[in-house]
């Protein structure tokens, strides 16, 4: 990794150059494909960025969400957007930003849960995440609604919570994807 430096700061600590700098690199990692409802997930929590000087070379965030499971809800830090430059991958960078959401994770959350790209799934459970077995919902203004579309790319990291991950599994309303 080199001289890359990770630094975590709260969404009311970045100015409006630096959440500029996070949105440009996010439209490059995801190659056009970050939604303007993709980008507001990412917002209102912590992120971790990878610097190496003043270039930003990756990010990830972690916000609040509630999870319903085995009658509990359950304050879950939810993974949101990320991604690291291509120029700069397999260099133990997303391992690293990981590392930092991770301590957010473990000192403020019963659950840590993330949705992931089908090319992902492998990086994330050799980080201790488990994918989900069980179904998938969403709590949604129409009420409880299957979201089957979702089921092999939901993964948890149990902290303090007991789960079953072959039980249901149900996230939060919001706008955009909701896992």
């Amino acid at each position: 990794m080199g001289d890359v430096e990770i630094r975590t700061s709260h969404t009311a600590e970045l100015d409006g150059a630096t959440l500029a700098l996070i949105r440009a690199l996010l439209d490059d990692v995801f190659e056009g494909d970050l939604s303007d409802a993709d980008w507001e997930h990412a917002l209102g929590g912590v992120h971790a960025l990878a610097w190496d000087g003043a270039e930003l070379i990756g990010h990830a965030s972690v916000v609040q969400r509630r999870m319903l499971h085995d009658g509990r809800a359950l304050r879950t830090g939810y993974v949101e957007a990320v991604g690291v430059r291509g120029d700069r991958r397999r260099e133990g960078c997303g391992a690293a930003l990981m590392a930092a959401i991770t301590r957010v994770l473990t000192g403020a959350y019963e659950l840590g849960a993330l949705s992931a790209a089908d090319q992902a799934g492998e990086f994330y459970s050799a980080l201790g995440w488990t994918r989900w077995q069980g179904p998938t919902y969403a709590l949604t203004p129409q009420g409880v609604v299957r979201t089957e579309e979702d089921d092999d790319g939901v993964f948890v990291l149990p902290l303090t919570a007991p789960v079953d991950v072959s039980g249901a599994l149900t996230c939060d309303w919001r706008d955009g994807d909701v896992w």
